[in-house]
């Protein structure tokens, strides 16, 4: 496809010492772009006509007989993850994919693999999963909405279960299931608080059983765990079979195998399990599926997505939510241990105004110099850096998203600080140039590819065979920086049954808010001597890892006072509006 024309050519309004610049909104460049049709896309990618459906001109859906494990042997693993997010925004998914269209344009092979966005951050107030400006994914209204309905499936499946499980419940209760003791939510991918904490089952006898229920947003549950974890069709079925519903009298374990719910299941998710083939503005293809929350779940998209762009090109680009902490450590120590991927490197995305803000500086001041709160901000990025390297044994670089009001001495002293590291800090423009303004993190990207004599030797933050309080003290100790985890009587009670029931050497998956590295969201930058709070503790069986909920994090969130709904809007001739 045609490459957009760059930043002069933009439209929106940032002044900076007189200088007014105008900048087309992201919505804008995706709505002027020309791409190509998805069969070129597949075409010139190797794909052949047998290992895709179209879905649409612009998206395909792909037969998981397209992962190629000999191409996979031969493939470089790129992950982008970011310093801990701020209001400021830091912008790794854009980073992701200027980074592979900086990667093509100085001639290598490459391919994206992205999470699916969720409606409720789309309508809420994060935005979408397609980037921004010259460095986007098409088509970008579609991705952000419904795009393929994956998400349908995926909260379809899981409200099954749930209705499978009360209507055993209603029907007699064979199992003996304590409806006190029922660990299942349904799920809507949205944003509605309403929903965190309700009692159904009311009217009349026929209406059901009463209880206490709730909702969370579908990227929290564990079907979309386990299904960007499964292998295969049949490693989905196995996996949804696991999942526990509930505990009877008992105190046993009740599944979906028990309720007969994982063929059903399976069925409502067998072509949503298709990867989906998308591209950059530049015409990078991308393969975009599944999408869990890093604060909330593991963060990663399907191990099947990441396979199969890894047997298109020979760089695979991929990223892993909010900051190193949560979706790079998730990636690292469930992803990779599940799977046996291994990234070959790390790219770090930071801003001077994100690290300007972990140094106090308020939002409103960021367009001004500031460096002693940029130097006090710093070590939040540092710590990121510091914790790939020396806990999990990855080269590491940075790339520096570029604002227009970033300073030379701004940008001069985080370079220094990350040389100290032994980590170059290299700038990026892909925002406003799209792949052009990328090349030089690619070339610094392929640098620590290459320099690799022998395959980087992944390590990990614990071992299995530790107790699970020693995983999560682990994680405090070595990854956030804390001194103690402190866990809740209830959640004590939790891991013992749990342990007792043979899930102690399961990998943790901590549930935590994403600003911080403590489970405290207004704590920013690198803080110290603080404890993280763990209040509940549950299994995901069928995923294979155990949740530690702390803080005050909750599962369903609620949309803002002015949520990113009210600004979009449809035209006459059926056009998107406001989306970005």
């Amino acid at each position: 496809m045609r490459q957009l024309a760059v930043a002069e050519n933009l439209c929106h309004k940032w002044k900076r010492k007189k200088i007014t610049m105008t900048f087309l909104s992201d919505i804008e460049i995706a709505q002027a772009a020309q791409p190509q049709k998805i069969t070129e896309i597949a075409a010139k990618n190797g794909i052949g006509s047998e290992l895709y459906e179209p879905y649409g001109h612009y998206k395909a859906k792909l037969d998981l007989a397209a992962i190629d494990e000999n191409r996979i042997a031969n493939n470089k693993l790129v992950l982008v993850t970011a310093m801990s997010p701020t209001p400021a925004g830091e912008g790794k998914t854009t980073t992701t994919i200027g980074l592979a269209d900086g990667l093509a344009q100085i001639g290598k092979k490459v391919c994206v693999a992205l999470r699916e966005p969720s409606l409720g951050p789309v309508f809420g107030m994060k935005g979408g999963a397609c980037g921004g400006g010259y460095a986007q994914v098409l088509p970008m209204e579609d991705i952000n909405l419904h795009f393929t309905g994956d998400f349908h499936a995926i909260s379809a499946a899981n409200n099954l279960l749930c209705a499978m499980l009360d209507n055993h419940i209603y029907q007699g209760n064979d199992l003996a299931i304590d409806p006190k003791k029922i660990v299942i939510k349904r799920c809507v991918d949205m944003n509605d608080r309403q929903l965190r904490n309700i009692v159904d089952g009311m009217g009349r006898a026929t209406d059901g059983v009463v209880r206490e229920d709730g909702f969370e947003i579908t990227v929290a549950t564990e079907v979309m765990a386990i299904f960007c974890l499964a292998n295969s069709l049949a490693d989905l079925k196995q996996r949804l079979g696991k999942i526990i519903v509930a505990y009877n009298k008992r105190q046993e374990p009740v599944t979906a195998n028990d309720l007969q719910a994982a063929g059903a299941m399976t069925a409502l998710l067998k072509d949503a399990f298709k990867p989906n083939l998308v591209q950059t503005l530049a015409g990078t293809p991308v393969i975009i599926h599944g999408g869990p929350f890093a604060n909330i779940a593991h963060g990663c998209n399907s191990v099947i997505a990441t396979k199969m762009a890894r047997s298109i090109g020979d760089y695979t680009v991929t990223e892993a939510g909010f900051g190193a902490d949560l979706g790079a450590e998730k990636f690292l120590d469930i992803k990779c241990r599940l799977s046996g991927l291994q990234p070959d490197c790390a790219v770090v995305v930071a801003t001077i105004r994100a690290l300007k803000m972990h140094g106090g500086m308020a939002k409103t001041d960021l367009e001004s110099e500031n460096l002693p709160a940029l130097q006090a901000g710093l070590p939040n990025l540092l710590r990121h850096i510091t914790n790939l390297r020396e806990i999990f044994g990855m080269p590491v670089a940075v790339a520096l998203n570029i604002f227009p009001t970033d300073t030379e001495a701004e940008i001069e002293l985080a370079t220094d600080e990350c040389a100290k590291l032994g980590v170059n800090l290299v700038r990026s423009d892909v925002w406003a140039k799209g792949g052009a303004g990328g090349t030089e993190l690619a070339r610094e990207v392929v640098r620590l590819c290459e320099a690799q004599t022998e395959p980087v030797k992944l390590r990990f933050a614990y071992d299995l065979d530790a107790p699970i309080e020693a995983k999560l003290d682990a994680l405090v100790r070595k990854v956030y920086g804390g001194k103690a985890v402190e866990i809740s009587a209830v959640a004590r009670r939790e891991i013992a049954q749990l342990t007792e029931l043979g899930f102690g050497d399961l990998p943790v998956c901590v549930a935590k808010t994403q600003y911080s590295f403590s489970d405290d969201p207004k704590l920013l930058g690198a803080p110290a001597d603080f404890q993280i709070h763990v209040r509940n503790v549950k299994v995901n069986a069928g995923a294979g890892f155990v949740v530690a909920y702390v803080g005050t994090l909750l599962t369903m969130p609620g949309l803002p006072k002015n949520p990113a709904a009210n600004a979009i809007d449809v035209s006459e001739d059926g056009k998107i509006l406001g989306l970005f």
